[in-house]
Parts: C-alpha cells; structure tokens; sequence
C-alpha cells in the first residue's frame, strides 16, 4: 500500500475504494440508501454510502466540515446551488470531487444500476444541515447532530 497524503481527502477516499478491503461488508437496502463509518483518525473520518437507483440526500451540508467523496461504483448526480438554482454535475466511477466547510449539495443515484461511494470528512462530522431551497434561496429546514440523527 503506498502512503496516502493526508491532507487531500480525495486521495484517502482512494485508499478505500476496494469494499473487499472495508471492515464492514457492502449492503445494499430498498428503503434507504446504506452507510458505515469505515475508519476515524488523523483529523478526519471515512464512510462508505451504497445507493439503489432512486436513492439520494436531501440538500444539506456538513456542518462545517471539508470533505471530499468517490465513485467506487456506479453513477451520482451531485447537484449544488449556483445562480439560485440547483446544477447537475454527473460522476461516474472513478471520479470524486473536493469540497470545502460551506459546501451545500444534494447527491442522488439517479442511475439504473446501483453505485457505492466513499466519503471523507475533516473534521469528523458533528452536525449536518438540512435546507430547503425556496425562490432561489437556502432555507434551514433541520440541524441534525451526530450521535442523535446518525
């Protein structure tokens, strides 16, 4: 295993992109899209999310949080707000994308075959914000705490 730069979480979600290599194993679940803490540690923490076709986020934040997250498998649409609006962005397997502390995005499958991704967060989440977006602005709709809504 060659060694991963820390401070580019992109490069740490690449380190886990194998699910043979993740000490919980891949599930896929009908009624809600999936995810597991993979791993936590120098400053950040690791997720895995599985998603059927149909299954997607809200649109919400990180409650302060850099991140960064990876297709392993499938097709995601992140949609993030510009000009008052929500852009698409589609990212097959083997794409990810960065984002900073602000960044507010709604990421769903919209595919017709099932996706996995891989998502690094630093800090290690504590709370998410959930908006609703309303004649073109962000409108808080829910804080959730880690611990309590995760």
């Amino acid at each position: 295993m060659t060694r991963t730069d820390p401070s580019d979480l992109l490069a740490v979600a690449a380190r886990w992109a194998d699910p043979a290599g993740w000490p919980v194993p891949l599930r896929f679940d009908r009624a809600e899209r999936r995810y597991a803490r993979l791993a936590a540690g120098a400053g950040h923490e690791v997720w895995a999310l599985s998603w059927l076709p149909g299954q997607g986020t809200d649109l919400h934040d990180h409650g302060g949080s850099s991140g960064a997250f990876l297709v392993v498998a499938g097709t995601l649409t992140e949609e993030t707000v510009s000009g008052g609006q929500l852009r698409p962005h589609r990212l097959v397997a083997g794409s990810g994308r960065r984002f900073g502390a602000r960044h507010v995005h709604v990421v769903t499958n919209r595919d017709a075959r099932p996706a996995v991704s891989v998502h690094v967060y630093r800090p290690a989440l504590s709370r998410m914000t959930r908006y609703r977006l309303v004649a073109g602005q962000l409108l808080v709709a829910e804080v959730a705490e880690a611990g309590v809504a995760w």
